[in-house]
């Protein structure tokens, strides 16, 4: 019994998936009407110079702020895990968790007053654009890669590094040999995570993007607005495919481990 419900719940979860995924194979321009098998749209996808600016922006900004926010939030989580309970501790955590439970609407709307107070004051940032999209997803993507750290630290206890000590090592040597490697899988997690959150966010680059830096996700909602083409579907298939060799090679690499 189960195993039914968790193969029903796989296929409610995963059939609105392949079915868009057929229908970018459809050579008929409606988006949800079958004419027939074609690579029409996957051609037309690779002429399509605005949708692939727009991936191109995303993976760059997704990029950039996700090293950002891995070192911001490495920093914060080795905090919250190896300081102990200094003063204020409390409030330094919910501060940094803060965006974890924050609604976007809120966060972005924030953020947007941040910088155009920040442009009146200062005369930095000049208007809205890739490096405002950047500091804004990088501020999120750091809060959750504060968690990560913070829980990996939290786990592994403090007798690798208090051996290092006794054995003569000083805070940065112990810190850069045993707690930096200890830490890697989670920041490369963290990057990760970031990374993911950033090409996938909308309302946090409504706020914070200007003309000259739209995303794909604000490229495919607006085109929403007129109904699903088919070009998307493509894409969709094209990101499908790339994630699932992404696994594929993360899950070969481990089972060699």
């Amino acid at each position: 019994m189960t195993r039914w419900v968790l193969g029903l719940g796989l296929c409610f979860l995963w059939a609105p998936v392949l079915l868009m995924a057929g229908f970018a194979f459809s050579d008929a321009r409606q988006p949800f009407v079958w004419g027939g098998f074609s690579w029409r749209w996957f051609v037309a996808l690779a002429g399509n110079e605005r949708m692939l600016e727009a991936v191109t922006i995303s993976l760059l900004v997704a990029a950039g702020a996700a090293s950002l926010a891995t070192l911001a939030g490495g920093a914060l989580g080795w905090v919250l895990g190896r300081q102990g309970g200094f003063a204020g501790r409390g409030l330094f955590g919910a501060l940094a968790a803060a965006p974890l439970v924050l609604p976007e609407v809120v966060t972005g709307l924030a953020l947007l007053l941040l910088f155009v107070a920040l442009e009146q004051v200062t005369g930095w940032p000049r208007g809205r654009g890739m490096l405002t999209l950047l500091l804004a997803h990088a501020s999120l993507g750091a809060a959750y890669v504060a968690v990560v750290v913070q829980a990996r630290l939290a786990g592994m206890g403090r007798q690798l590094e208090e051996a290092a000590a006794d054995l003569g090592a000083g805070p940065g040597t112990v810190f850069r040999t045993v707690t930096l490697p200890l830490m890697a899988p989670s920041l490369a997690a963290g990057w990760g995570l970031a990374f993911l959150l950033s090409f996938d966010d909308v309302v946090l680059a409504s706020f914070t993007s200007g003309p000259g830096a739209t995303t794909l996700p604000l490229l495919l909602f607006s085109q929403l607005r007129m109904g699903p083409t088919p070009e998307a579907h493509a894409l969709a298939v094209v990101l499908l495919a790339v994630a699932g060799l992404g696994v594929a090679v993360w899950y070969g690499w481990r089972r060699r481990a």
